[in-house]
This record gives structure tokens, C-alpha cells and sequence, in this order.
């Protein structure tokens, strides 16, 4: 259960009837074993609520132990925030998988009640469970949820000796996972599906990426990869500057040497936001992404081919997340979420699109322009010598062949103005 809705609550009329603590909400995590799997506490929680909401899974597992109403969760998710809000002050018990603040309802649940209103009784986890029956260290494996999310998230960390464990959305998620490792030259990778785990029902089973042919798999399941990669497998490095042929492009690509300086005059920071303008094949964007989980990106890019172009780059290489704004700037950044950073990569010479980005940008926010051409190095020439920051010049040159020899071919060079925006943490 997610979501991250600000709702009010509503205070309950009736006289409270709850613990001298004053904690009247109750989180318990439960098990596919149901009751058997409760601690005496977790069970007399349940058996004290006057109204328990879960999913129907939930509350027929501990369909015993309820003595008050039963209420299944509603759909929308929000509108069962409001229903447990509205009894506030009133036992309440809150069904969930597991543990409630690992995907799970008890994260959303705390954006609305102080911890010292609520009482949790965590379950293991479905990660903590895999990690049990298959000997996996867990403090050493990756977990990730696609759980209603893009399959494209284990793109990224696809690296050949890691282990993953992946919470999927239904009984065909394990399959399109191993047909996307396969694609990818990870075809070898051994995968374990997990199903039903710590209930009657579990069940173990293993094959390879490449010819997966597992059937009948219970929605409730979790995958397990062992990466293997193949030769020619798209390993996607942890260090900025990937090649310039994992993206697809018409030529409009920040190339990989000059990609690696502009990633780190960006400087990424957790939980930070960044705007690619003139995002043609999406590299920057894709490569901040990579950088952290926690970060996002927008790119913004006028031609309507680049943009596609752009988001296939980007579930291509893990981050799907990324997202893709057709316009032409400065029109197109109107309305935007504030960035923490910005990159210029064309259209920095088009009227307005610099005092956009430097009014736009938050208190300590990065900008970073690249230049090519001298009408566009002029402009930031003036900008540097008006509001400070750093010029460099970047020149890139490659060996080739040169009849029978071989010799240097130099690249564009390209001017880099990058600003810090006073006023924030340094």
C-alpha cells in the first residue's frame, strides 16, 4: 500500500477508548502463516481494535482474531488514510504485509500520525524471508520493489556476481524480467522464484534467464538473481562518462569525456532534482539519475523525435523514471518543479532561457552550460564576468587513421560556464 497524499483528519465525536499511552493505532505486519506467526502482543492489538482495515488477503488471515469491524482497504489508497484518520483517538488496527515500513502501508501512515500515537508490530520482511531460505546474506544483497512499477529499474544494477531480490506485481513479472536479462546479454544469470513465502502454499523454483520457462507462478512471489553477464551484456559503470554507444542518438549527444566533466561540475546530491534543457538523447539526465536512486530529472526537448528518442534511452538504461517534457524553452519550464541543478546543452543563446534558468534555480543550486559554437561561448563569457563562477575550455582529441597511419582528430571543443546560486548550503 503507497501513497503520499496531505489529508486532513477528521477528529473522531465519539469519547476515546484507548491505552493510558494514548496510542490508539496499531500497525501489525502479518505473514502468509496468518495468526501462528503473531506474537501474543501483535494477536491481543488485532483482537482490541474496534475497526481493522487490510487488503482481503490480510483479513482473512487473521480473520479469527478480529472482534470489531472488518474493513477492506478501499481503492483509492488515500481514501482508507481518511477512513483510519477519521477514528482517531478510537482503537484501530492496520493490517500489512509483512514489514509495514518496508513498502508498506505503516510509511504512509506515519506522514499523518506521530510515532507516539501508533504501536508497531513488524513481520519479517519477504527480503528478510529470501535471504533465509536461500543462505544470502542480506546486509549484501540489492533489494528493489517493481511492484506496479517499470520492470527497466534492474537495468541498472545488473553487475555480474550481484545478487538481487526483486518484489514483482503478479505471477508474470518473473518472466518478463528473465526475457529482459536475456535481451540484454544476461541470459545466463540464475533466477529463483520465491512464491507465497512463510505460508502452506511456498514454493521454491530455479532457472536460467535465457529459456525461462517457469509456469504457474503465484502473484505473490519474489525473484532472486544471481547476475551472470554474457559477453557483449550491457554492464552500465558506476562512474560517469558511459560509452557514447549504450545511447541511441542522431548526433545530438554530450559525448562521454565531456559528459564525465559536466556530471561533475553538476555535483549530484541526494534527493536532488535536475533540469536537462535541450535534452536531445537524454544522456546527462540518465547519467545524474544513475548517480543515486534518490535523484530525478526532467529533460526538456522541442523536437518530438529526440524526445522518444530520449525515453527509450532512459528505460533502456534503468532509469525510467525519467521524465521527458516536449517543448521549447523558456515556455516549457513554466510550472516546473524547482531544480537543485540545471544543464544547458542547447539553446543556451535563445532569448530568455539563461534568466529562466538563473531566477529558477534554489538558493545553492548548480548551473552548467556547454558551449560550441562562439556565439554561445560570447554569451557566457559575459555571464562569467558579470556574476563570477568558473570558465573552462575542453578539448578532446582521438586517434585515428590517417592513410596508413595513425594521428589525432580533435573534437569541437566546447566552453563550460558553471555558476553556483548564492545563498544555500555550500
Amino acid at each position: 500500500m503507497q501513497g503520499s497524499e496531505t489529508i486532513a483528519p477528521q477528529p473522531s465525536t465519539d469519547e476515546p477508548n484507548v491505552p493510558g499511552d494514548g496510542r490508539w493505532l496499531s500497525i501489525v505486519g502479518i505473514g502468509e502463516d496468518g495468526l501462528a506467526g503473531l506474537s501474543p502482543a501483535a494477536r491481543a492489538a488485532v483482537e482490541a481494535a474496534e475497526c481493522v482495515f487490510g487488503g482481503a488477503r490480510h483479513l482473512a488471515l487473521a480473520g479469527a482474531a478480529v472482534r470489531g469491524g472488518a474493513h477492506p482497504w478501499p481503492s483509492p489508497f488515500a481514501r482508507g488514510i481518511e477512513e483510519v484518520l477519521a477514528r482517531r483517538g478510537r482503537p484501530v488496527c492496520v493490517l500489512a504485509s509483512g514489514d509495514p515500513f518496508l513498502h508498506g502501508v505503516g510509511a504512509t501512515l506515519a506522514r499523518h500520525v506521530p510515532a507516539a500515537e501508533m504501536l508497531v508490530f513488524p513481520a519479517p520482511s519477504a527480503f528478510s524471508l529470501a535471504c533465509a531460505r536461500l543462505g544470502w546474506p542480506l546486509a549484501e544483497v540489492t533489494c528493489l520493489t517493481v511492484h506496479g512499477r517499470s520492470l527497466d529499474l534492474v537495468r541498472a544494477h545488473l553487475h555480474p556476481g550481484r545478487r538481487l531480490l526483486l518484489l514483482t506485481s503478479d505471477g508474470a513479472g518473473p518472466g518478463e524480467i528473465a526475457a529482459r536479462l536475456a535481451g540484454s546479454g544476461f541470459g545466463h544469470s540464475r533466477l529463483t522464484v520465491l512464491e507465497a513465502l512463510g505460508g502452506p502454499r511456498e514454493r521454491l523454483r530455479t532457472a536460467r534467464a535465457e529459456g525461462f520457462a517457469l509456469d504457474g507462478i503465484d502473484p505473490l512471489n519474489l525473484l532472486a538473481i544471481e547476475v551472470a553477464a554474457g559477453e557483449g551484456a550491457r554492464l552500465l559503470a558506476r562512474a560517469p562518462g558511459l560509452p557514447d554507444e549504450l545511447f541511441e542518438h542522431d548526433g545530438q549527444l554530450t559525448k562521454r569525456e565531456i559528459r564525465a566533466v559536466t556530471l561533475s561540475a553538476l555535483g549530484p546530491r541526494r534527493g536532488e532534482l535536475l533540469w536537462d534543457i535541450g535534452a536531445g538523447a537524454g544522456s546527462v539526465g540518465i547519467e545524474w539519475m544513475l548517480a543515486d536512486p534518490s535523484l530525478t530529472a526532467i529533460g526538456i526537448e522541442e523536437r518530438p523525435e529526440r524526445a522518444a528518442r530520449a525515453r527509450r534511452n532512459a528505460g533502456a538504461l534503468g532509469v525510467p523514471g525519467l521524465e521527458i517534457v516536449e517543448g521549447r524553452a523558456p515556455e516549457a519550464l513554466a510550472g516546473l518543479p524547482t531544480p537543485d541543478a540545471i544543464f544547458i546543452g542547447g539553446g543556451a543563446s535563445e532569448p530568455g532561457v539563461l534568466d529562466v534558468a538563473l531566477n529558477a534555480l534554489k538558493p545553492g543550486g548548480r548551473l552548467v552550460v556547454n558551449a560550441v559554437t562562439l556565439e554561445t561561448e560570447a554569451l557566457l563569457i559575459a555571464r562569467h564576468g558579470a556574476l563570477g563562477g568558473e570558465l573552462v575550455r575542453l578539448s578532446v582529441a582521438r586517434a585515428m587513421p590517417v592513410g596508413g597511419l595513425t594521428g589525432w582528430r580533435p573534437a569541437m571543443p566546447v566552453t563550460q560556464w558553471s555558476w553556483s546560486k548564492p545563498g544555500g548550503a555550500s
